[in-house]
């Protein structure tokens, strides 16, 4: 459940703009401000289940995003290959090693 929730924050962060007003309210309150769908449902006098129903949607609609524009894979790529770039200069690695790691890098632009 926590990797669900981390990253559905980080899709929520790269995708949030593409998103409905009432998605974006939805999504903040139940992942950022924690708050359960009967909380969510009360401030919006609407039933739990249409907080739930709406949740879902715009959940499957941040992964259909990410299948598409696949935002957070090249940041994750792009995290992976910097940590590989700190060990290869704290370990004083081969300059190719670390020109190889930058090649990378400038592909995932």
């Amino acid at each position: 459940m926590i990797e669900k929730t981390i990253r559905m924050n980080y899709l929520y962060d790269f995708y949030q703009a593409l998103l409905t007003e009432k998605q974006n309210q939805y999504m903040t309150m139940y992942y950022l401000d924690d708050l359960s769908l009967g909380e969510i449902a009360e401030q919006f006098d609407v039933s739990r289940q249409a907080v739930y129903d709406n949740i879902k949607r715009t959940e499957a609609l941040l992964e259909e995003y990410e299948t598409k524009l696949m935002l957070l894979r090249r940041y994750e790529e792009r995290q992976a290959l910097i940590q590989r770039l700190k060990t290869a200069i704290m370990e004083q690695g081969s300059p190719d090693t670390m020109i190889e790691i930058v090649e990378a890098l400038e592909k995932l632009e």
